[in-house]
């Protein structure tokens, strides 16, 4: 049999949002390679299943991608999870995807969960076709340059980072985008306190301040106009 590593996508914070599929293939894998040991244990723990674990992340990702392919070689099922999506998506994991192919190993993507759907399909803007840019920087001042290249982008833009920042981003996207741009913010999608925040980003931006918001999101801007 062709060797293979699953790309499985797990929830990313309703835990019932996974799929037939994704269960059989965790269940059926000796080995799960995951971001961090802790979320991973936690999440497995809600479907009862127990396997051995290899951490795989910024700080250990050429050597622990190395034994994973020895594993995989040796006829060993493994799957690869984040700590919650769909793997490789603003994750780790491309190193490894790399030697799979250099190595002849199969990549075999399980479907799930993801943010960036849900965020555009609730977004009620026409979501035909979108700009991506995923993470920016965490730096101030280059992530204002990187907003002010995306300015120059007349698409609608699909934005990610962390739930502290929040605020932040939203205060230099008005800033340099003006406080008319449309906006939409996808705001802990899938769990109880699932919001969409639309309009404006001075009002949406406002809103969000009174209410202290930090938590994980999607941010769209619609600089079509």
């Amino acid at each position: 049999m062709k060797q293979k590593l699953y790309l499985v996508s797990t929830p990313i914070g309703n835990k019932n949002d996974i799929t037939l599929r994704a269960l059989k293939v965790l269940r059926e894998s000796d080995i799960i390679v995951c971001e961090e040991l802790k979320p991973a244990r936690r999440l497995l723990s809600n479907y009862e299943i127990q396997k051995e674990l290899i951490p795989l992340n910024e700080h250990n990702e050429t050597e622990s991608a190395k034994e994973v392919i020895k594993i995989i070689k040796e006829g060993k099922k493994v799957s690869l999870i984040s700590d919650g999506g769909t793997p490789l998506f603003s994750d780790p994991g491309h190193y490894l995807v790399s030697l799979c192919l250099e190595n002849n190993i199969e990549i075999m993507p399980v479907v799930g969960a993801n943010s960036l759907i849900p965020a555009l399909i609730g977004s009620g803007l026409d979501i035909e076709k979108f700009y991506y840019y995923g993470w920016l920087s965490p730096n101030k001042e280059t992530r204002r340059k990187e907003l002010n290249q995306l300015k120059l982008q007349k698409e609608l833009i699909v934005i990610l980072d962390t739930p502290y920042r929040l605020i932040k981003l939203l205060t230099d996207v008005e800033m340099i985008f003006g406080k008319r741009i449309t906006v939409v913010v996808a705001y802990k999608l899938t769990m109880e306190e699932e919001k969409f925040y639309r309009g404006e980003i001075s009002s949406v931006l406002s809103e969000i301040k009174k209410n202290g918001l930090k938590g994980e999101f999607v941010l769209l801007i619609d600089n079509r106009k």
